[in-house]
């Protein structure tokens, strides 16, 4: 059994390539931006809109709280943890009391093209699926509206060019020295994730099979 942990600047598909994963593997998925959007704190909401990092025992305390649930067990894949190098050593406590296989995967997107997913990036409230108005191969086939249930088309409050450039100017440098870190430790499989997600996706299936032969 193993445990996946995605590091990557933000629109690298993260949230996708991590659900595609889950499905096939049958892993848990865990995004510690879903666990700090959940908070009811406004504090807290006012930091993720602002693209800054929320404090380590905040996320300290959410992440040790979820991976104590049952469905973890089998393994589960991290999304959005570590994110500063102080959050290492909880990384690695959580690692060194578990007694899986821990992947480190580095998804690789230039900065223009995850300008163009997060600026362009529409949700439906309704059936979750994600459509982009920027990029071609993902627009809706009506604008604004889902094609899976016609529901209205909404952007998130932080999908916005500034918090965008906010949240890649934290990620070069809180984020980045993370993988420079694990890189003189340890392997890390490094994701072509600037094309599409197949194409993502086949490169991690590519890693994680030799796992389960």
């Amino acid at each position: 059994m193993i445990n996946i942990t995605f590091i990557a600047p933000p629109a690298a598909g993260k949230g996708v390539l991590s659900q595609l994963v889950c499905e096939k593997y049958g892993l848990v998925h865990i995004s510690i931006g879903d666990l700090l959007r959940n908070v009811e704190d406004e504090t807290i909401k006012k930091q993720l809109q602002q693209g800054a990092l929320v404090s380590d025992d905040v996320v300290a305390t959410l992440l040790k709280n979820r991976l104590s649930k049952d469905d973890c067990k089998n393994g589960y894949v991290l999304d959005g943890f570590p994110r500063s190098m102080s959050q290492i050593s909880i990384y690695e406590d959580i690692c060194q009391n578990d007694d899986k296989e821990n992947l480190i995967i580095a998804l690789d997107v230039p900065k223009e093209i995850g300008e163009m997913r997060i600026v362009g990036r529409r949700i439906c409230p309704n059936c979750g699926v994600v459509f982009n108005a920027l990029i071609e191969e993902s627009m809706p086939k009506v604008e604004g509206i889902c094609d899976k249930c016609n529901h209205e088309l909404i952007s998130r409050k932080d999908d916005n060019l500034d918090t965008y450039q906010d949240r890649y100017n934290t990620y070069l440098k809180e984020t980045a020295p993370i993988i420079d870190h694990y890189e003189a430790n340890k392997k890390v499989y490094h994701i072509d994730s600037s094309k599409s997600i197949d194409y993502a996706f086949r490169q991690i299936e590519d890693i994680i099979g030799g796992f389960y032969d």
